[in-house]
C-alpha cells in the first residue's frame, strides 16, 4: 500500500517486465512503472514476443535500461510511435494513460461504443445473474461463500 504521488523503492515482478528505474534502484513512481510493464505487455500482444529476453539477467537489464528492442516490419507506423513512447526509458516523459488513450493509434482501434471500465472499490462489479448462477451449479460453491 502507498500514498498517491509517494514514491516506492521495493523492486518487484518479473525481470522482463520491469521498468528501468525500478533496476536501477531509483524511488520510482508506480503508475509510471505499470505503464512501462503494459507496455511489455502491449509490444508482446502486437509483435508476438517480448521486447526484452537474455537468459542472463545481467545482460537483460542492460537491454531494458537502454531500451534495446527492434520493432517488426509489419507494425503500422503509428504502433511503432506508441510503443516508442510507453517503453521511454525516462519516466518523466513516458506516456501516460491519458496520452495512450488520445494517441492516433488508440483512436483508431477504440470501441467508441465502450466505457473506460470500472474503478475497483468505487463501483459495485456488474454481475450476469445467469452466468452467476450457471457457474455456482457447475462448480457446487454455496451462494453466500461466492
Amino acid at each position: 500500500m502507498y500514498e498517491q504521488g509517494a514514491t516506492l523503492k521495493t523492486a518487484c515482478g518479473s525481470p522482463c517486465y520491469a521498468a528501468p528505474e525500478m533496476i536501477a534502484g531509483k524511488r520510482y513512481h508506480g503508475l509510471r512503472t505499470d505503464i512501462w510493464s503494459s507496455g511489455v505487455v502491449f509490444y508482446a500482444m502486437v509483435c508476438g514476443y517480448l521486447p526484452f529476453e537474455d537468459p542472463k539477467t545481467s545482460n537483460l537489464y542492460k537491454k531494458i535500461m537502454g531500451a534495446e528492442y527492434t520493432l517488426p516490419k509489419f507494425l503500422s507506423g503509428q504502433c511503432k510511435d506508441m510503443v516508442r513512447r510507453i517503453l521511454n526509458t525516462d519516466p518523466e516523459t513516458r506516456f501516460t494513460v491519458a496520452d495512450i488513450r488520445n494517441h492516433t493509434w488508440a483512436l483508431q482501434v477504440k470501441d467508441r461504443n465502450r466505457d473506460m471500465g470500472l474503478f475497483p472499490g468505487k463501483e459495485k462489479m456488474p454481475v450476469e445473474d445467469k452466468l452467476f448462477e450457471k457457474t455456482l451449479v457447475e462448480y457446487n460453491f454455496d451462494r453466500k461463500y461466492a
